[in-house]
């Protein structure tokens, strides 16, 4: 983002903002990354401020959920991209492999940014299509990763270089046949072949140098060995020399031919690479917002609202159970140390903030840190703030903070605080950001607070935003005098004496210079001669500092134990209602086996009256279709044989309560009203069994059949009976129309079909219900 014009660099290095981009700027994956984010500073357009932010919050909210989504770092090809546009230039090998580099990564950001389209809007609007892929595989055949151009570049050069390890092979074979040919004298200790000044050489002594004659190249540094080319071997270095040289040509040759192929593309690989080093810079903004646990704030939209808000070079991942809440929540900064985040807000009628309290309570700090936290909000990063909260924008960032004491320029620590405040009354205005550090102090308290107050009140008719840290106590009472001026402090516990950095707006802060003196070891009577010293108005006004003090303490004390008393209560209403939902849950479970068991006895039931009914109907089938005294004797023995199976097993005394034998269903059939018929008990739990299996309509009207086929089906289905057999005749055929009228309209009733011919056929209709 641009320089918005009003932030001086003195102001940024005094509020240590590169510092602050050096900690977003180490989440970046690459260098080229890196350096785009410590290049950003504060712009001025909130319609820009907000669109970068938007952005930045859209890709960490998808870091939350998915943390694989990196940057690609991308090598520097600035020089190579200036290069290509020049005409008929080559580009050597090791800028060439890194376009390489650039290409690759470019292809792997751009399938990135596709893939984010539909959840991340915004962040994939930075895709531009990638150059064409052959680019990259050629790059990747022709050149390793140094640079080198590899044979498989052209054919050309691939003989060439075989012709040079050839060439080469031949001339050190002769050497080394030279060299075991030569006198052990002649030889230097350890020979071997070797190169000097680019020919090959072998060492011999210097006293053999004319017996065995050629060109020297070295020499020893003691001079006892000489490394001559023999003249034997002079033509075959020539040779190799000559293929070294047609070598060298095709390498240059590819490397011309390989920046030609790239050159029509030069924009294209520039936009390409622009994209990667773009979202490096933003997925390390965004990395930061996830690790700081930021908001984006509102921009432009209302006064100043800071809520949760945690200097930047102290921060650190929050505590995600406690982010976002008011007041003392402690964080962990760098070094171990309790960082305290702060709410600062400021109503429309509100423009400054005088910090008041002790030393080392963290005024400072504060100031830097609102300072902070609007640049880097402007600057396109989300800063350590929490949600719900607002910045305006700031056209100018002024601040007067430390020691400027010149000697070489003649300056005082007030002289130089006086140069500055003149600087900033010159140009803050509306708009503007003015951080003051113990405005009024280093001269007289009297004349220092009355600057400091005519300083506070004009910036205040300007509508400039001003934070100012004092402990002059008239200064104190400016706020109560002055629309727009609103005091502050950081809590300080005044038991311990030590600092709880807690901010709180519209209570001015006592300074405790006397209690700390007092306890650093400071006389007790010589404390008294400066209590007595103190003007009386000073002296009321701490004690009534100290009143109000004492009534906050007592009042978070409140508030603390009844959060504790609540946060007890939900305890006990979240087991109460763990135990209700865990007894709902142990109750639907017994509901469910109690019906599973119910259904599993009528399951059984129902299949062993049926294998019965089956057994009965088989025997009777063969005692109707008895051709001869023996069959029938025989039918009969199974009939009766069934009968007592089916006695054994519905009739039992211990599991038959309730249930009747297939001869008692019978006689009930009959219509038998035989005293001895075992009546079943009444039961909630089971339906009753007692139901007919069959009905004889035969004789019957419709009018006074349809009465007894209604009840006879309401029975069956009561007692859960599978089947029914309705006897109804052939006769005209109106009686069984009627009966298969009656059962098409019972949705009870899954199916009905005629009997089979030995029971009946036509003149017999089976009745099968629904489960």
């Amino acid at each position: 983002m641009t320089v918005g014009g009003g932030v001086a660099p003195s102001v940024l290095e005094t509020l240590e903002f590169p510092a602050a981009l050096q900690r977003v700027a180490a989440h970046a994956a690459g260098p080229l990354g890196a350096a785009r984010v410590t290049r950003r500073s504060p712009a001025t357009d909130p319609d820009a401020i907000r669109a970068a932010l938007a952005q930045v919050a859209e890709l960490a909210a998808l870091l939350l959920t998915d943390d694989a989504i990196r940057a690609e770092p991308v090598p520097d090809i600035t020089a190579a991209l200036e290069l290509l546009g020049v005409p008929g230039s080559a580009l050597e090998g090791a800028a060439l492999a890194r376009l390489g580099g650039a290409l690759a990564a470019a292809r792997i950001v751009a399938g990135d940014l596709a893939r984010l389209a539909a959840a991340a809007p915004r962040t994939a609007a930075l895709r531009v299509a990638p150059p064409p892929k052959e680019l990259e595989q050629r790059l990747a055949v022709s050149l390793d990763a140094d640079g080198q151009v590899q044979d498989g570049a052209s054919r050309t050069l691939a003989r060439a270089r075989r012709a040079v390890r050839e060439a080469r092979a031949r001339l050190v074979k002769q050497l080394d046949a030279m060299l075991a040919a030569l006198d052990p004298t002649d030889r230097a200790p350890d020979a071997a072949v070797t190169v000097r000044e680019g020919r090959y050489v072998i060492p011999v002594r210097s006293t053999a140098r004319a017996r065995i004659g050629g060109i020297v190249h070295d020499e020893s540094a003691t001079r006892a060995t000489v490394f001559i080319e023999p003249p034997e071997v002079i033509e075959l270095g020539n040779a190799l020399r000559a293929a070294e040289l047609d070598e060298q040509r095709e390498v240059l040759q590819v490397l011309r031919d390989l920046t030609e192929l790239l050159r029509p593309h030069r924009d294209a690989i520039a936009a390409a690479w622009e994209m990667c080093v773009a979202f490096d810079d933003l997925c390390a903004r965004a990395r930061y917002a996830v690790e700081v646990n930021g908001f984006a704030p509102a921009i432009g939209t209302g006064p100043l609202e800071i809520r949760n808000g945690r200097h930047p070079l102290l921060a650190s991942p929050p505590d995600p159970l406690s982010a976002g809440r008011r007041g003392g929540t402690m964080e962990r900064g760098q070094g171990g140390e309790a960082v305290v985040p702060f709410d600062l807000v400021l109503a429309p009628d509100e423009c400054t903030v005088l910090v008041s309290g002790p030393n080392t309570g963290g005024k400072t700090v504060l100031i830097k840190a609102v300072g902070l936290l609007a640049l880097m909000a402007q600057s396109g990063i989300i800063p350590p703030i929490g949600p719900h909260s607002t910045l305006p924008v700031f056209t100018g960032v002024f601040a007067d903070i430390g020691d400027r004491q010149s000697i070489a320029a003649s300056l005082s620590t007030f002289s130089a605080h006086v140069a500055v405040l003149r600087d900033i009354l010159e140009r803050a205005a509306a708009g503007s950001l003015v951080l003051l550090d113990e405005i009024g102090s280093g001269t007289d308290p009297a004349e220092g607070g009355a600057l400091a107050t005519a300083v506070l009140q004009t910036l205040t008719r300007r509508r400039a935003v001003t934070l100012a840290t004092t402990h002059l106590g008239a200064l104190k009472q400016l706020a109560a005098e002055t629309v727009g001026i609103v005091n502050a402090s950081l809590q300080f516990d005044g038991e311990t004496l030590t600092p709880t950095y807690r901010l709180l707006k519209g209570v001015p802060g006592r300074s405790y210079g006397l209690a700390i003196a007092r306890r650093l070891g400071i006389a007790g009577d010589v404390l008294e001669i400066a209590e007595r010293a103190m003007p009386k108005a000073e002296r009321q006004l701490d004690a009534l500092l100290a009143t109000v003090e004492a009534r906050a303490r007592e009042l978070d004390a409140k508030e603390q134990e009844l959060a504790a008393r609540d946060q007890s209560l939900r305890g006990d209403a979240e087991q109460v209602d763990a135990r209700a939902a865990e007894l709902a849950a142990r109750e639907r479970e017994v509901k469910a086996r109690a019906q599973s068991l119910e259904r599993e006895a009528r399951d059984q039931a129902r299949a062993y009256l049926l294998e019965a009914r089956k057994k009965v109907e088989d025997a009777l089938g063969r005692a109707r279709a008895a051709v001869d005294e023996a069959t029938a004797r025989e039918a009969r023995r199974l009939v009766e044989k069934a009968i007592e199976e089916t006695d054994e097993g519905a009739g039992s005394k211990e599991q038959g309560a309730g249930w009747m034998s297939l001869e008692e269903l019978k006689r009930a059939r009959r219509g038998s009203a035989s005293p001895n018929l075992p009546q079943p008990p009444p039961t909630s739990t089971a339906p009753s069994l007692t139901a007919a299996t069959e009905i004889s309509l035969i004789g019957l009207r419709v009018a006074e059949a349809e009465p007894l086929l209604v009840k006879a089906l309401d029975d069956a289905v009561l007692a859960d009976l599978p089947y029914l057999r309705v006897v109804h005749g052939k006769g005209t055929g109106a009686l069984r129309e009627f009966v298969h009228d009656v059962l098409s309209a019972d949705p009870r009733v899954k199916r009905f079909g005629f009997a089979p011919p030995n029971q009946g056929g036509h003149g017999v209709t089976l009745v099968e219900f629904r489960a």
